[in-house]
């Protein structure tokens, strides 16, 4: 599996990432629906990665800039033809080790309370996330867990 820095041009981000819209609008009700767009994505302060096996798109996962100490995930993304093999354990573990070498202090998350998110919730849990308050412009929301890690 190879991760690089990638610039969202490819036909096959795209198609990800629209899933993965479509995928939290059906999932949550739209004012709980915190993913970003590709424009958004593209914002100085967001790097974006991809995991591909030679020329199949396995996932991806972003890194955005909130402070010089504090940077969140965003865009955690695993394809559908890729689930169960260690992508996101893989992305997970390169965007935390990109975030130390920024000089970030602490990474954080937001993402669902329903079902479909157990799996996403207990990836972050078994790797050092705990829950916590909202940050950044967040506010509470039953719809979402927050989650944070110092690093």
């Amino acid at each position: 599996m190879d991760i690089v820095k990638d610039d969202l041009q490819s036909h096959q981000i795209k198609a990800l990432l629209q899933e993965h819209l479509d995928d939290m609008y059906a999932t949550s009700p739209a004012e709980s629906v915190h993913a970003l767009d590709i424009e958004a994505l593209r914002q100085s302060n967001v790097e974006f990665w991809t995991a591909w096996n030679e020329q199949e798109l396995l996932g991806c996962i972003a890194l955005k800039a909130l402070d010089s100490e504090h940077a969140e995930i965003k865009s955690m993304r695993t394809a559908h033809n890729a689930r169960g093999k260690g992508v996101a354990k893989t992305l997970l573990n390169h965007l935390v080790s990109q975030a130390s070498a920024r000089g970030f202090s602490r990474l954080s998350l937001e993402t669902g309370t329903e079902d479909y998110f157990t799996a996403a919730r207990t990836l972050y849990s078994g790797h050092g996330f705990v829950e916590c308050d909202p940050f950044a412009d967040y506010v509470l929301d039953p719809n979402s867990v927050f989650m944070t890690k110092q690093l």
